[in-house]
């Protein structure tokens, strides 16, 4: 198989793409083989070089190592995310633990730490650069923190710890796919009243996908709260979409995720305090600008107590609305009847305005239009390249004088193959080392319209694509030495940053305009509307709310011991208790992510880390500030966050990046005024 398999060369594609159309599943096993032996040998050939240890022969030298592995698992892994056919899951059941003992057999060597550790302890005298001191500085960091250091007992229960968190992750993940497919919800003709022409369109679809001609079927993404909830008029279904959402995880049998989470938390706890750590939120903050889980603790305690008010005072708007329907206020109203308000106050149905957000438009004049005119870049779309999914689409980014940035890639439309959720991914990352440029991924999970249909965003699809975007600028814009710094390769809770500031366009008075149209005629927004867009994207003290409850059910799991954590008998009552120490337990408001449904924190890279958003919102608002106040959507604005902030990556310590950029620290201010939190 090795012969012909594609993921062992070069695909001959531009910027490195992967040739998707060429790999089949087949080959993943025997290209990771081959892999994982070649990253193997490189690592014993400098662990047992004869020359003393330098900076060049063993931290640069362990950064060129494992190219090959690199290319594979980022290959494999956009596929999983994106597109996991039974067969692709098959494979990630195989493949993670696999991947986490070869993790540990390379940060764990015992030669080339000795080595990397005594070029470390000589750091100061040997003149390095400053990005090659960083680098010196992380790979010894990485190589502490992965129990390099610890005794032969101890890195071999490490190692096995580290085996069985993958594989529960993997499970977490496919058993939250399977159940957001079995529990979908399907509805009559009738029961779909108050969903616009285009969102019933997807519902059918989706049904009949299923072969079901009879209603629609709809989907369950990721967050408690669906989306159409503020949208379907009868309150049967509503009740019954939020119940299915809820029961993601906990309805026993194999596929339930709540020993899953026991587990996985036990593990983590007794990771951390092998390493020496109190525990694993700990281990966690130690290396992020937090730097430690009290720091957190006291951010989101902080953020509590204002945004408890904001929400007692939207109840209060909130509640005569539901009692004149004489219902009494239940979770499954609440999107709805604050949507209703708000119309009532704005004079805008936002909702309604979706024919004036098509799917097209907001990306080429709205995020394309912004990008280039803050950065000077143009893109075209290319027809030619090979996807992992039909409906993926290819993009060149060019400078002005034509020469290449990178390509980008957007993988719009859900299927059932797909994670819930949206997010950015490298599938090359830039390095000069390797003399890459990137590939970066988009993807989304906006419903499929029916065939030949036009395809239409709603306000919170809008900003998460603004959003998915700014991390896609952060790795589009990357020009730095080595691949561990390049894009959004900087710490948890600064990787949000970038992408924050890149949402204030999403309404800004010199964007919208230039995309939102009506889709047949042309007109723009009604009067009134642009108002009250700018006005529904800030400061919800419900969305602040569900955000920071989903933030402390991080941090309470994770601030566990191992037996602790294994003597959770009951989830519920443990997110009920949680919730209560922050002030924000409320019915009518529930966390973002319930445990059991939490991907980010139990499959995925954010566990002990999900107040990064909050984190990064404080430079990203400042930042906002600064480019409204500095005349907003202008080169040199654009330029000076291009150079001091996406194209360093995480060359630059990002405490300095920010300095570098905005001449000072980052000021709180503009986080609680934007949220409404200042009163």
């Amino acid at each position: 198989m090795t012969g012909d398999n594609p993921l062992l060369n070069e695909s001959g594609l531009p910027y490195s793409l992967p040739d998707f159309a060429r790999i089949r599943p087949e080959h993943y096993l025997p290209a990771f083989a081959r892999a994982f032996a070649e990253h193997l040998a490189e690592i014993a050939e400098i662990g047992a070089d004869a020359a003393p240890p330098t900076f060049e022969n063993t931290a640069r030298a362990l950064e060129r190592s494992g190219a090959l592995l690199d290319r594979v698992t980022r290959t494999f892994h956009t596929v999983s995310a994106a597109h996991a056919t039974p067969a692709i899951r098959d494979l990630e059941e195989q493949i993670a633990p696999r991947l986490a003992e070869h993790a540990d057999l390379v940060d764990m060597d015992a030669a080339v730490f000795a080595r990397l550790d005594a070029v470390h302890a000589r750091r100061d005298g040997l003149g390095l650069a400053p990005v090659d001191l960083l680098l010196l500085e992380r790979r010894h960091a990485r190589m502490r923190r992965a129990g390099a250091a610890l005794d032969e007992d101890d890195r071999a229960r490490l190692a096995a710890l580290n085996r069985r968190l993958a594989e529960l992750q993997t499970a977490f993940g496919r058993h939250l796919l399977d159940d957001a497919a079995a529990l979908a919800v399907r509805v009559s003709e009738e029961e779909m009243a108050g969903l616009d022409a285009t969102q019933t369109a997807s519902a059918i679809a989706a049904a009949r996908a299923r072969d079901d001609h009879n209603g629609g079927l709809l989907g369950l993404p990721q967050p408690t709260l669906h989306p159409l909830l503020a949208r379907l008029e009868r309150r049967d279904v509503r009740a019954r979409l939020l119940a299915a959402s809820l029961a993601r995880g906990r309805r026993g049998g194999d596929g339930d995720n709540r020993d899953v989470v026991r587990e996985i938390a036990a593990l983590r706890a007794e990771r951390a305090r092998l390493l020496g750590f109190a525990s694993h939120a700990a281990y966690v903050t130690a290396d992020e600008t937090a730097g430690s889980p009290e720091a957190v603790r006291e951010r989101i305690l902080a953020l509590a107590a204002p945004t408890a008010r904001n929400v007692a005072r939207e109840r209060a708007e909130i509640a005569p609305a539901a009692g004149v329907d004489g219902i009494a206020l239940a979770a499954h109203d609440v999107p709805f009847y604050r949507e209703r308000i708000r119309a009532d106050r704005d004079g805008v149905d936002v909702a309604a305005l979706r024919p004036w957000f098509a799917a097209d438009r907001v990306l080429t004049d709205g995020v394309f239009f912004a990008a280039s005119r803050l950065y000077g870049v143009q893109f075209a779309e290319r027809c030619d390249l090979p996807g992992y999914h039909e409906d993926v689409r290819f993009f060149d980014v060019v400078e002005e004088d034509g020469s290449p940035v990178g390509l980008y890639v957007l993988d719009l439309f859900a299927r059932e193959t797909k994670r819930g959720g949206a997010w950015m991914n490298a599938i090359v990352a830039q390095s000069d080392l390797r003399g890459t440029l990137p590939v970066v991924v988009n993807t989304l999970n906006v419903p499929l319209p029916a065939p030949g249909a036009t395809a239409f965003l709603g306000l919170g699809e809008v900003e998460t694509l603004f959003h998915e975007f700014g991390h896609a600028l952060h790795g589009l814009f990357a020009r730095v030495p080595y691949p561990t710094f390049a894009g959004t390769a900087v710490g948890r809770d600064v990787v949000e940053f970038p992408n924050q500031v890149n949402e204030m366009w999403a309404f800004h008075p010199d964007v919208l305009p230039h995309y939102a149209r009506h889709v047949e005629t042309g007109a723009p927004l009604p009067a009134g509307a642009a108002e009250a867009l700018g006005a529904a994207s800030h400061g919800q003290g419900h969305a602040t709310s569900e955000y920071l409850q989903a933030a402390w059910l991080d941090q309470a799991w994770h601030a566990l011991g191992p037996a602790e954590a294994r003597a959770v008998t009951d989830i519920a009552d443990f997110e009920a208790r949680a919730l209560a120490e922050v002030g924000l337990e409320d019915e009518l408001v529930p966390p973002r992510y319930h445990s059991t449904t939490f991907r980010h924190i139990f499959a995925g890279a954010y566990s002990a880390a999900y107040y990064a958003y909050i984190w990064a919102e404080v430079p990203a608002a400042d930042a906002a500030e600064w480019f409204a106040r500095g005349g907003g959507l202008t080169r040199a604005n654009g330029e000076r966050f291009r150079r001091h902030v996406l194209a360093v990556g995480g060359s630059v310590p990002a405490r300095a990046a920010f300095r570098a950029f905005r001449g000072r620290d980052a000021d709180i201010g503009p986080l609680l005024r934007s949220r409404g939190l200042d009163a």
